[in-house]
């Protein structure tokens, strides 16, 4: 079984254990946060130290989760990312036992499929993105890097989703419409028409708000 490092104590760190486990193929055998003390644990895993761990834990082999959650700015988990990879570490991709995959579709490193989510066929996931709880990605959708796809969100088929973006809970997404990098579109809004300036958007339909 391979061995995991998690990155992130918080919350959403506890929902990725959940998955982990319920997947089988990876042993964790620890979590890096700053705000713990060494030897504290979280659901029984224990807390290993901080990031100045990464470079020794990289050398040694272990492969790494990011599981630090994404509300709009992807900046912390980007930072991260970018650590693992200078120091040659591997990013693990991680798929709950309860998610509905189909064999066509593409999903990068670091990124984590959450329970009950449907991924149709040649649907792409680009690398270090959460998709999370009951989040529905149809056929042909394309979602780029960074990016954090929220609870109960539906991109209807066709969709593309550039870089660093979060698309909150319950978003609908009409089918063949594109959303730029670097937009954060607001929990059950309605995106029925491309969003092509950078900036937060939200509700029924979507429309530009800063």
């Amino acid at each position: 079984m391979k061995k995991l490092i998690l990155i992130g104590g918080g919350g959403h760190c506890k929902s990725c254990i959940d998955v982990i486990e319920s997947g089988g193929s990876y042993e964790i055998k620890g979590i890096l946060e700053k705000d713990f003390t060494k030897g504290e644990t979280i659901l029984e895993y224990p807390i290993l130290g901080g990031d100045e761990l990464i470079p020794e834990l990289a050398q040694k082999g272990f492969e790494f989760l990011i599981t630090i959650g994404q509300f709009k700015s992807p900046a912390l988990r980007i930072k991260l990312y970018n650590s693992i990879k200078q120091e040659g570490g591997k990013l693990a991709t991680i798929i709950a036992a309860t998610a509905i995959v189909s064999k066509y579709a593409k999903i990068g490193e670091g990124t984590i499929v959450m329970h009950g989510c449907i991924l149709n066929a040649s649907s792409e996931i680009g690398d270090n993105v959460i998709i999370n709880t009951r989040a529905i990605i149809e056929h042909d959708v394309k979602i780029g890097n960074h990016c954090h796809i929220s609870t109960n969100a539906v991109l209807n088929g066709g969709v593309k989703v550039g870089d660093n973006c979060f698309i909150a809970s319950s978003v609908m997404a009409f089918h063949g419409i594109s959303i730029a990098s670097n937009i954060v579109v607001g929990g059950h809004s309605t995106v029925v028409k491309d969003l092509l300036e950078e900036g937060v958007y939200i509700g029924n339909p979507a429309v530009f708000h800063k």
